[in-house]
């Protein structure tokens, strides 16, 4: 009896490898590593095609941590989440990087560049390829400032953005003028848009400003230089005073201010909800309160309670009376960081699932790494490596 066509078999060692777990990309790897046939079926991009559609989100691969500024630059590596290693460093392009988002395959990371003059630029970095480009960075004179780097591409469904256009939003506070501004960079012109400003004719910006000033606080409006959220062509971002929610409308070059849902929140962070929803998760006590903006078949918006999660019996603390914080959150994968004396933790809003994945510290911001990781798409160093190991066995060659 004649063996079954090749094509078969590929077929079915296919539909085994698809349903491999996307967090641990290791599995696919050694996979891999297993056979040429299975190598081949592992590096075609059609599976990787059906591979990213079965499972639908990208896993969380790993974390950039953003300390508070007393403690230090963070260090320029992830700390991997999955049982992979660490990605490898981003390379000696400056001194002290400075890691300010992790959106869509790829990192932004803040750092000072010596070309004849020692100088700030921005790191766009993919860790999967490897790929660099140093982006200038705006003429905005700032102190506290956050950036939100994102993909470019028309229709892409964010689950592969790697090596096409991309856009960074840098927010800030210019300190010359005490007024917040907004600009947008583009890979694809090598420019950055003329900056647009938050002042006198936005009414809730009024009135946030005046409340500042009765209520006798720091009036100035800094930008939280924490994690934005990216909505299609809107990002969103926080300032210090009042949690107060900042809207950068891309396609229509303008600033608006939204009130929270909350004056008295602490440890906030804004996140993405079911792909197309502004969330707003803080802690209160030793409960996590969930909010999401829902707009109206009117085009009202309000902001609307979702969950509360007692983290008293979900999430470990060493002093009872220590505060547990937000520091982030995932989109995609429904996860949201929290800092305790204990370390940092997520919690998955679906399965309630709490993991620890870091150790204590005095976390302001934590940045997560989302991609597939497989072996097609780092098919070119990983063949290099895999013809090495074959040859070893045959001396034959798979891939020139």
């Amino acid at each position: 009896m004649p063996p079954p066509p090749m094509e078969l078999i590929d077929d079915v060692t296919a539909e085994i490898l698809l349903r491999l777990p996307p967090d641990e990309p290791e599995h696919l790897f050694r996979a891999a590593l297993v056979c040429k046939p299975w190598l081949r079926v592992l590096c075609d991009p059609d599976f990787r095609r059906r591979y990213r559609a079965y499972h639908g989100a990208a896993p969380l691969l790993g974390l950039l941590h953003r300390l508070q500024v007393l403690q230090g630059f963070p260090a320029d590596r992830f700390a991997s989440t999955t049982k992979m290693p660490d990605f490898p460093r981003p390379g000696s392009h400056g001194r002290h990087p400075y890691p300010l988002d992790c959106r869509h395959g790829r990192v932004l990371i803040q750092m000072r560049r010596t070309v004849g003059e020692m100088k700030l630029v921005y790191l766009v970095w993919d860790p999967v390829t490897g790929d660099r480009r140093v982006v200038p960075v705006p003429h905005i004179d700032s102190l506290i400032e956050t950036a939100a780097v994102f993909c470019a591409a028309d229709g892409c469904d964010h689950l592969d953005c790697h090596g096409g256009p991309f856009r960074v939003a840098f927010m800030a506070t210019d300190d010359d003028e005490e007024i917040v501004k907004a600009s947008v960079y583009s890979s694809e012109t090598g420019v950055w848009s003329a900056p647009v400003s938050l002042g006198s004719d936005c009414e809730c910006y009024v009135k946030h400003m005046e409340d500042a000033i009765r209520d006798d606080v720091f009036r100035i409006p800094y930008v939280q230089p924490r994690r934005a959220a990216v909505i299609g062509d809107e990002i969103y971002f926080t300032l210090r005073q009042g949690h107060a929610i900042v809207k950068y409308d891309r396609a229509n070059n303008c600033l608006s201010m939204i009130n929270p849902p909350l004056q008295s929140a602490y440890g906030i962070a804004l996140m993405v909800l079911d792909g197309s929803s502004l969330g707003f998760v803080y802690t209160g006590g030793s409960s996590l309160y969930l909010w999401s903006r829902e707009v109206s078949s009117e085009r009202t918006a309000e902001w609307v309670q979702c969950r509360v999660i007692e983290l008293k019996t979900t999430i470990p603390v060493v002093d009872p009376g220590q505060v547990p914080l937000v520091v982030g959150s995932a989109e995609g994968v429904g996860a949201i960081f929290i800092s305790t004396d204990a370390g940092l933790f997520t919690i998955e809003l679906k399965s309630g699932r709490v993991r620890k994945v870091g150790k204590p510290g005095v976390y302001f911001s934590v940045l997560p790494y989302m991609s597939f990781y497989t072996p097609g798409i780092v098919s070119l160093c990983f063949s290099v490596v895999l013809n090495f190991l074959y040859s070893l066995v045959d001396g034959s060659v798979l891939c020139e």
